[in-house]
């Protein structure tokens, strides 16, 4: 018994001092201190529409949706403030009565519909590719992937589409080349929240019509402010 005791007694003592020593050796998590906040953007809104000319107000579905990637850049040490260029592409659907057409000499026709007119849809529709930059706050950590942030931004972006719908029992119009329609769209933005979820808000800069008017002579400069949600995605 005594000879059993002798020859596993060492071996008791020495196994927990090797078990400590063994666990410090397992390699541990790493914290990433030069993290950037890349993201994946996914974005729904209600387009209000702003600057209308007397007589015209919204009538159907006015929505949109948008989606990009953001690539993060840093601007100090704690990594908490940033700014953030990116790509992406939005769909916008405005409805409304002001009816947007051609004459046969290929003038473009915009005239608000009164009550007198029947009509099941009148909308326009646009895809823009979209340049946003962004300049960032949050509080973020390397190793917090909740957080609150707050973003304000300018989008430069290109209608490469564009569409004026209006439909009536036996007649319908699609008009896709508007002389007076601007490609070019430029927005400032806004989005804060909390993780994954977050508020969000556009302001169209420049109007979507230039030297456009109105068959009864009022001029249709009209632009949206975007509000909805806002989704990025690590």
């Amino acid at each position: 018994m005594q000879r059993i005791l002798k020859f596993f007694l060492p071996i008791f003592l020495i196994f927990p001092v090797c078990t400590i020593l063994s666990q410090d050796t397992i390699q541990r998590a790493t914290v990433d201190s030069l993290y950037r906040e890349d993201q994946f953007y996914v974005g729904i809104t209600y387009n209000a529409l702003l600057d209308m000319p007397d007589g015209v107000n919204a009538r159907g579905l006015s929505g949109g949706i948008q989606f990009g990637f953001l690539r993060d850049i840093p601007l100090n040490n704690r990594r908490n403030i940033a700014l953030a260029i990116g790509a992406g592409i939005a769909l916008d659907q405005f409805g409304e009565n002001l009816f947007i057409g051609e004459t046969n000499d290929d003038e473009t026709i915009f005239r608000v519909l009164d009550e007198n007119v029947d009509y099941n849809r009148n909308r326009f529709n646009m895809a823009i590719i979209e340049a946003p930059l962004e300049f960032r706050w949050r509080t973020s950590t390397p190793s917090t992937y909740k957080f609150w942030r707050v973003y304000a931004g300018f989008r430069v972006g290109y209608a490469y589409w564009y569409k004026a719908t209006f439909k009536q029992s036996g007649n319908n119009v699609n008009q896709t080349k508007i002389a007076e329609f601007d490609p070019l769209r430029l927005s400032t933005t806004l989005s804060f929240g909390y993780s994954t979820f977050n508020l969000f808000a556009s302001y169209s800069i420049n109007p979507f019509f230039k030297n456009a008017e109105t068959i009864d002579g009022a001029v249709v400069e009209y632009r949206t402010l975007k509000l909805g949600l806002m989704f990025y995605i690590l």
